[in-house]
């Protein structure tokens, strides 16, 4: 039979795709992606072990839940655009709609661009520091069609706030809470310290995995929930929970990972988290779950895990899932003192997975199982979950 040819290349969708540069391999089919991605997984972690074939989406498009653009005046067509950042660069590039984002967020965003200048108020001009909108922030739960809309904003004073937002809501009455974030410093930041719910509670939920989360303006939350519930099912399959085991959630953010294990078979689990605000939200994610086996920390999990350590009580399984530098040397020295009988490493980056590997092999964990996630279609980014075991 005669072998089935992939096209290397293909004309990308996306008519500001070399200006925006946020879909790196769109100029690949998604077949091809998908070989790209496994080939780049299997060079820099094959060594280790065997890397299962990757799992992609049967529709690669319109799966961010969280949707940002940045506003500005351009002054060559004077108008007001919203956009996003030009790659290593703040130039506004003008997008309507993106094929990598939620549909309804592309929407109102559009909408709130049309109602700045119906109301007669501006963008937010980084050279002079003068202006009202910087950015507009959107969220929507996927499984519950909740949507917040996050108006960040570069003075607290708001003209015309209450009939802007009449006006808005009459166009989309799907939004179930809208807050202002003030930002007035000069930074790259999008968020600002200080908040003011305008509409609704100021927070939505999703589900995910059978759980009920609770998404704040500046939580974490997984941007693609569809390929969120295969890494994590994934992660579960490779824990191998029996209803015994203690479980330690390493940088467990808002606690989706930890809450899922904790109603999968853990006997206890507990979450640590650096971030004060995650951790409050994960303590009301566990509650709003009836999740009772499950308790939170705030603190620095590598030292942590040294107290834990030192301390002589047992762990069987250890949950990380770092940011894409990777996980730190401490962090490792400290999880290898530790000395759970296994690990699940959930990696957004396959090149400091590769680095951490190595290092965690050197020091008695054998890598079991290897399986690359899709995540982000059309870019350059590979989700992987490791199983892990300790082989002394």
């Amino acid at each position: 039979m005669e072998e089935k040819r992939v096209p290397e290349e293909q004309r990308p969708q996306c008519p500001v795709y070399r200006k925006c540069g946020g879909c790196q391999l769109q100029n690949m089919s998604y077949e091809r992606q998908l070989i790209w991605k496994q080939d780049r997984c299997r060079k820099l972690l094959g060594k280790f072990g065997k890397v299962l074939p990757i799992l992609g989406m049967e529709r690669p498009y319109h799966y961010r839940n969280k949707v940002q653009a940045a506003f500005a005046f351009d002054k060559k067509h004077n108008k007001i655009i919203s956009g996003v950042y030009q790659s290593s660069s703040h130039w506004v590039v003008p997008v309507d709609s993106c094929l990598t984002e939620d549909e309804t967020a592309d929407r109102i965003i559009v909408s709130i661009r049309g109602l700045l200048k119906d109301f007669k108020l501006t963008a937010y001009d980084e050279n002079t520091g003068r202006g009202f909108l910087r950015h507009v922030l959107v969220k929507r739960g996927f499984g519950t069609g909740e949507v917040m809309v996050v108006l960040v904003t570069g003075t607290p004073v708001f003209p015309g706030k209450n009939n802007f937002l009449r006006a808005l809501r009459k166009l989309h009455p799907e939004i179930t809470t809208i807050v202002q974030n003030v930002n007035d410093r000069r930074t790259s930041m999008v968020l600002g310290e200080r908040e003011k719910v305008l509409f609704g509670p100021g927070t939505i939920t999703d589900t995910l995995c059978g759980c009920r989360f609770r998404i704040s303006p500046k939580s974490f939350y997984q941007i693609n929930p569809k390929q969120t519930e295969v890494l994590y099912n994934k992660a579960m399959e490779f824990a191998r929970l029996t209803g015994r085991e203690r479980v330690l959630d390493a940088y467990c953010g808002t606690g989706t990972i930890g809450i899922v294990a904790a109603k999968s078979g853990a006997k206890e689990v507990l979450g640590v988290e650096v971030n004060r605000d995650a951790v409050r939200d994960a303590i009301q994610n566990a509650k709003d779950n009836g999740v009772k086996n499950i308790w939170f920390t705030c603190g620095d999990a590598g030292e942590y895990m040294e107290g834990l350590a030192l301390s002589g009580e047992p762990w069987d399984l250890v949950f990380l899932d770092p940011p894409r530098a990777g996980a730190s040397r401490a962090f490792l020295t400290a999880l290898c003192s530790l000395g759970p009988k296994r690990a699940v490493y959930i990696s957004c980056d396959p090149e400091t997975l590769a680095r951490d590997l190595g290092i965690l092999q050197a020091n008695h964990y054998r890598v079991e199982q290897i399986q690359p996630v899709d995540m982000f279609p059309h870019t350059q980014h590979i989700e992987c979950v490791v199983g892990l075991i300790r082989t002394r």
